[in-house]
């Protein structure tokens, strides 16, 4: 499958620290006090930066690798765990409209928390299910999140909640909003051709998140975005709507054959 190509990479030592006080010219410019920044874990770094792609409030996301001690890890590296790295997703966002507690609630609807292969991790996976935090609050606010959601659930949460005391490697570009970049004709209409345009863009970052959705929660979702994303570039508007009458035609075709 071609994935649209990207061009310069970041500069991986100045990566880990995914500054917040850049936001692309695609959002509106937010005052760094009113924005924060969370770090997860929860199986593969495709699905998890799709979801909270999607969440109101959600300004930006970042795939990458942190919890190791290996420096500019790749995914090879990584998955052969030798590294103490695990797949991870890094979000930034407005603390006015949704906050780390919130973050945490939907953590747990994006990925298995019960899963126990994640216990297995550094032995047999390089996968595993956290909640990192900088800070005290942060460390209670996860803990209550999970006691909430352990109280609904019949299945222990393996879920950990660990302190960010490393650093945070952006991943390889091609693992960068995944569902976005598999649609080449709509990355090519964002005009994003450097990484760092692609991981600032508020626009692929709810584009990716509305792409790995169903077919019909992706035209519901499509539809609506560009209802209210009147400022997109034609081009882009135009290939959205190509997009909602090509998932409308496989679902339609899908149902007569039913």
């Amino acid at each position: 499958m071609a994935m649209y190509e990207l061009l310069p990479k970041f500069n991986t030592d100045q990566v880990s620290d995914f500054p917040i006080s850049q936001i692309s010219s695609s959002a509106a410019i937010i005052p760094s006090e009113f924005l924060g920044e969370a770090l997860f874990a929860g199986g593969s770094f495709w699905g998890l930066e799709a979801s909270f792609g999607r969440v109101d409030g959600v300004i930006k996301t970042a795939t990458g690798y942190c919890g190791g001690t290996l420096r500019k890890p790749s995914f090879k590296e990584v998955c052969e765990e030798k590294t103490g790295h695990t797949e991870a997703v890094k979000v930034i966002y407005d603390k006015r409209k949704v906050s780390f507690r919130s973050l945490c609630d939907f953590f747990w609807e994006f990925h298995d928390c019960t899963n126990k292969d994640y216990l297995n991790f550094g032995l047999s996976t390089h996968h595993r299910s956290a909640i990192f935090y900088s800070k005290e609050e942060e460390r209670k606010q996860a803990q209550e999140s999970r006691i909430r959601r352990q109280m609904k659930l019949n299945k222990r949460i393996v879920t950990k909640a660990l302190p960010f005391n490393s650093d945070f490697y952006m991943a390889e570009n091609q693992h960068k909003k995944y569902y976005l970049q598999i649609n080449y004709r709509l990355c090519e209409s964002l005009n994003l051709r450097s990484t760092e345009q692609f991981v600032e863009s508020n626009i692929a970052c709810k584009l990716n998140g509305i792409l790995a959705m169903d077919a019909r929660s992706s035209i519901d979702k499509l539809t609506t975005f560009l209802q209210t994303n009147e400022m997109m570039a034609e081009e882009t508007k135009l290939v959205c709507k190509e997009i909602i009458q090509v998932l409308q035609r496989d679902e339609d075709g899908n149902a007569q054959v039913l």
